[in-house]
């Protein structure tokens, strides 16, 4: 079978903050190395692509030495936790972007979507924003006009199609997007996340239509936090981890991998508490420890509530603060958003230490690995004073929650309480 994507040796390097290098310095040591056929000299520099560490360097490197091929026909699953360099990875594949090191091939006219809207003027209607997208991907207005209706009926937005995409919401958006990106005729088409905005009709439509794609012999790559989607779409699958290739193979044997993975990694980070600090140096309020726990003990199973016990530092008395609680899978998929404002509660916080008790009764969960980020801000994140991100993470057991005697295994699903059975004969 033909490769239509062949990387080879691909890096991305960044500097941290700016756009280029922004130093005539920096820029005319590249041009001097570059006009003697030699090497960048800032690309023998940086850290790798790991969010959890403070960086040593002016410069990061996205994507580090990646190697793969990829055939006519594929269906490719891209996974890795947010900031493992997927999305940099698509850009560099559509040419967004270009790598700072190694050659990347492709054989074919790619169709991506990488962002909601790319290539929308938001004062064009939406019936005029499909000949002007479908432009911008390689659509003669021939083909736009022949695809024109089905391209409408699939989006869904028909009735606001002389609209101005200004007035759209965001799935409307991203459903017109993906209309026209999956409407073009393409050899390849890339597809970054479009499966996290829009209601279960059009997932499914897109899923549907992605499938039709692969099955014409047209090659599809997907990045995606939704396992099952990963694993029904598509046949083999990249996972990236910290900017590196860290494994290529099936899906199944990817999703696997990627499972056990998240799932050592998680164990034993249900507290934190922050480096010692001078009172003085706060300037409002600071985070300084986190406890995830159950009542009865430190395992927290089916059926338990789940408690958050969070110490801050008020240097300045405000009553706007805000603790913000956001809650997403292993996969890095969210699972719930919470702050103190949503039921109603004012953090009535005193100068010095104070404690927060967050009581969750009973989340309807099913069991496995659970992230949980914490923010103290103003205004849902408006200004954000402190946060602790990446560093609690608690398992939620099987247990026998109902009472049976029989714990309720992970594959049953959700359960609803309080149902009544009647049988007549």
């Amino acid at each position: 079978m033909d490769t239509v994507i062949s990387v080879k040796n691909v890096s991305k390097q960044y500097r941290l903050g700016q756009v280029g290098t922004k130093s005539l310095a920096h820029d005319f040591n590249r041009f001097w190395y570059r006009i003697r056929g030699k090497e960048d000299p800032y690309l023998k520099v940086g850290d790798t692509n790991n969010r959890a560490v403070a960086a040593n360097s002016d410069y990061v490197w996205a994507l580090k030495d990646l190697n793969f091929d990829i055939k006519k026909g594929d269906t490719v699953g891209i996974i890795g936790k947010n900031g493992a360099g997927k999305s940099t990875l698509l850009k560099l594949l559509s040419r967004v972007t270009a790598p700072s090191v190694g050659t990347i091939d492709i054989k074919g006219r790619l169709a991506p979507l990488l962002e909601v809207g790319t290539g929308f003027h938001p004062e064009l209607t939406g019936r005029e924003n499909i000949f002007l997208n479908g432009a911008i991907l390689g659509m003669t207005k021939k083909e736009i006009k022949a695809k024109f209706d089905e391209i409408v009926w699939f989006s869904g937005v028909e009735r606001y199609i002389d609209t101005p995409v200004k007035r759209y919401s965001s799935g409307m958006y991203v459903r017109l997007a993906f209309a026209v990106a999956a409407h073009l005729e393409s050899e390849i088409l890339i597809v970054d996340e479009v499966l996290a905005v829009g209601d279960l009709e059009f997932q499914k439509k897109c899923l549907g239509k992605m499938k039709d794609v692969s099955e014409h012999g047209r090659t599809v790559l997907f990045v995606s936090h939704s396992m099952p989607s990963i694993q029904s779409l598509c046949k083999s699958a990249i996972w990236l981890e910290n900017g590196t290739l860290k494994q290529v193979g099936t899906s199944q044997e990817i999703i696997d991998s990627y499972t056990s993975y998240a799932s050592t990694m998680a164990e034993g980070d249900n507290s934190w508490h922050c480096e010692p600090f001078n009172e003085e140096d706060v300037e409002n309020i600071k985070l300084v420890s986190i406890k995830m726990q159950s009542e009865n003990s430190d395992a927290i199973r089916m059926g338990d509530d789940l408690i958050c016990k969070v110490r801050v530092f008020v240097k300045k008395i405000d009553p706007t603060y805000q603790l913000a609680m956001i809650m997403t899978n292993n996969y890095g998929m969210l699972i719930t958003m919470m702050f103190n404002t949503d039921y109603g509660v004012t953090l009535n916080f005193k100068e010095g230490y104070n404690d927060v008790l967050v009581r969750v009764a009973s989340p309807n969960l099913l069991p496995g690995i659970f992230k949980i980020n914490f923010y103290l801000q103003y205004n849902f994140g408006v200004q954000v004073y402190d946060k602790v991100e990446d560093k609690i993470s608690f398992e939620y057991e099987i247990s026998d929650v109902l009472g049976t005697g029989v714990p309720l295994l992970p594959n049953r699903g959700l359960k609803w309480y309080n149902v009544k059975y009647q049988v007549s004969n």
